[in-house]
């Protein structure tokens, strides 16, 4: 993966495990990534893969004392997040990058009103009085889709869409280079999804922020953003643009995820579904993670990392059987 003048982020060769009494749980392993300025990009893989564990490793969010970064660095803006003091991630966090997390309901805080709450995030970073901070926490709340005069309810007086728009209101409030989406519409039903994806796309357009959205559902991938990586196994198993990974996929694994989507048009007779489980953290696999689960697998796949490899123009693979030859 190239680093160019247009990247906000890369993370280079990362390691990051959870420790517990029981057991050492390897959540990334290696994993590479860069996120270029005004760039859409969709992270998916299944549950366990390491998405929230990146998201959280890039804004130095880690559970302590569990969570650790072993090794590899994480760079915003030409500056190592993993080397900064409090004070500066304190001044990086909300103001730089921002995070809308998987529950509103959570991530809210039950005993403020949402007004309060979007003013604290603003007036941690910008110089203004109690009374700007309010003006300006209601035209956040008019840009998504609630009236300004609710910056005095609190969270369980919202609907689980509107909380999330709450979230994005807060997430938005400094304008960040950078806004992180973890799987923002998971617990909503489809039709308040709809509606907050194309809320994003709108503020992403307005306000020229780059994005990374993780999920599992690649139809809000192919809705939202320019680029995509694949993780798996805490390393990402294929990335570029979302027209040639999703309209070629190759890694199996990619495969095997657009292989098991319903298709509208009814062509598909049946889906296919992935043999196996997802590699456990605890007990990663030798070689390539995915060997395992992999039809294609031989000697060289349970003993080798494949690297990633250009295959085309904006395509990557890591897949000996893929990109052999090249």
């Amino acid at each position: 993966m190239n680093t160019d003048t247009g990247t906000l982020l890369e993370i280079n060769d990362l390691f990051v495990q959870y420790k517990t009494e029981r057991a050492i749980s390897n959540a990334l392993n290696g994993l590479t990534m860069r996120i270029k300025k005004s760039e859409s990009m969709g992270l998916v893989g299944e549950t366990g893969a390491g998405k929230t564990t990146t998201a959280l490793s890039i804004l130095n969010l880690l559970p302590k004392p569990a969570g650790k970064i072993v090794s590899g660095e994480i760079i915003y803006n030409g500056n190592s997040i993993i080397d900064m003091s409090s004070n500066q991630l304190r001044d990086i966090r909300g103001n730089k990058i921002s995070m809308i997390f998987q529950n509103p309901l959570t991530s809210l805080n039950p005993v403020f009103t949402v007004g309060e709450q979007i003013r604290m995030v603003i007036q941690k970073h910008k110089k203004v009085s109690k009374r700007e901070a309010d003006n300006m926490s209601k035209e956040l709340l008019e840009i998504v889709g609630i009236s300004g005069g609710r910056i005095h309810d609190y969270p369980n007086q919202f609907s689980g869409g509107m909380r999330q728009r709450v979230g994005i209101a807060a997430g938005i409030a400094l304008n960040p280079e950078l806004l992180i989406a973890d799987e923002p519409t998971t617990a909503l039903d489809v039709t308040i999804q709809a509606q907050i994806l194309e809320l994003m796309k709108k503020l992403k357009t307005q306000y020229d922020t780059s994005l990374l959205m993780i999920t599992h559902n690649l139809g809000i991938v192919s809705e939202l953003c320019e680029s995509v990586s694949v993780i798996y196994g805490g390393r990402i198993i294929e990335y570029g643009s979302v027209r040639s990974v999703f309209g070629d996929p190759t890694h199996p694994y990619t495969n095997g995820l657009l292989g098991a989507i319903p298709l509208l048009d009814g062509k598909k007779d049946r889906l296919h579904a992935i043999p196996g489980d997802i590699a456990s953290a605890t007990n990663v696999p030798s070689g390539c993670a995915f060997h395992p689960r992999c039809e294609l697998a031989d000697e060289r796949c349970r003993m080798e990392i494949p690297q990633i490899v250009g295959i085309k123009e904006n395509h990557f693979v890591a897949c000996f059987k893929k990109t052999e030859g090249l």
